[in-house]
């Protein structure tokens, strides 16, 4: 096994592309389970990411925090909206912005959206034992985290 100072054997190629196809898998199973709500993937992304503000967020800062532009998210919002998701609601301090708010029916969606999400996760991780998910588990938080798990 490579030290800290030495390079890891070159299996970026190989292993990248098991992700990609992983992600893939995972996104078909995701659309698959969200069908029966009656929303696209960009749409579950929107509805959720209204919930990671401390309060309703502009038009803008969705489109900031979701990487698109704001026409985007314009369409995603009227679809929500138009499903009873979200709301438009306006700014109480600046009447010109307007804010977008999860409706009691969103927060519905929103658990159903969770519970889909985690079935399509489990289509996935179905072939895995306990202890291969535990460390697979492990693997992920340090990829994520940024983590050599070697040093």
């Amino acid at each position: 096994m490579p030290s800290c100072d030495s390079p890891a054997p070159d299996t970026s190629g190989p292993l990248a592309e098991q992700l990609l196809r992983l992600t893939r898998r995972l996104h078909r199973a995701q659309k698959r389970h969200l069908e029966p709500l009656g929303l696209t993937p960009a749409q579950s992304r929107l509805l959720r990411a209204v919930t990671h503000f401390p309060e309703p967020p502009r038009m803008a800062d969705l489109a900031q925090r979701l990487e698109v532009v704001p026409r985007a998210v314009t369409t995603l919002v009227d679809a929500l909206e138009a499903n009873g998701s979200v709301r438009r609601v306006p700014d109480p301090a600046n009447r010109r912005v307007v804010r977008i708010e999860v409706t009691e029916a969103g927060r519905s969606t929103l658990r159903a959206l969770r519970t889909a999400r985690r079935a399509a996760a489990e289509d996935i991780l179905a072939p895995l034992t306990a202890e291969q998910r535990e460390v697979l588990g492990g693997l992920l938080t340090d990829l994520m985290n940024g983590a050599d798990p070697r040093c």
